[in-house]
């Protein structure tokens, strides 16, 4: 099993800039990716960014593609999605995942573990 825990999501205002993370624990070893999906009230969750644990190769929505950096730190076992320049409909609930990717990680039929998510509001 592998445990995710959520942290930053905060309220920001158009144009700003927020920072999450996820930490995992227990059987870090068992998944080859790590990715973000963010859902929003009456919508469906959609992937937003990826990366593979053993290189770094990282995927990224078009939405978010420019503004939203994943990266990873292995000895904290830990991923972060760095968002800057946010949007008020980049508003939703962003949940961290773990599990073995095959292609862009963006979907979520490639992992297991999911956390339980972190809320991130954007608006003026």
């Amino acid at each position: 099993q592998v445990q995710l825990v959520e942290t930053g999501g905060d309220s920001v205002q158009p144009g700003g800039s927020l920072k999450l993370s996820c930490t995992a624990s227990g059987y870090t070893y068992s998944y080859n990716c790590l990715g973000w999906f963010r859902q929003a009230p009456g919508k469906e969750r959609e992937g937003v960014a990826s990366i593979y644990t053993g290189g770094d190769l990282t995927y990224y929505a078009d939405s978010v593609k420019g503004r939203f950096t994943i990266s990873q730190d292995y000895a904290k076992n830990s991923v972060y999605l760095t968002m800057n320049r946010l949007k008020p409909e980049d508003t939703a609930v962003y949940v961290c995942a773990a599990g073995n990717c095959g292609g862009t990680g963006l979907t979520q039929s490639e992992y297991k573990y999911w956390g339980q998510g972190t809320q991130v509001t954007v608006s003026s």
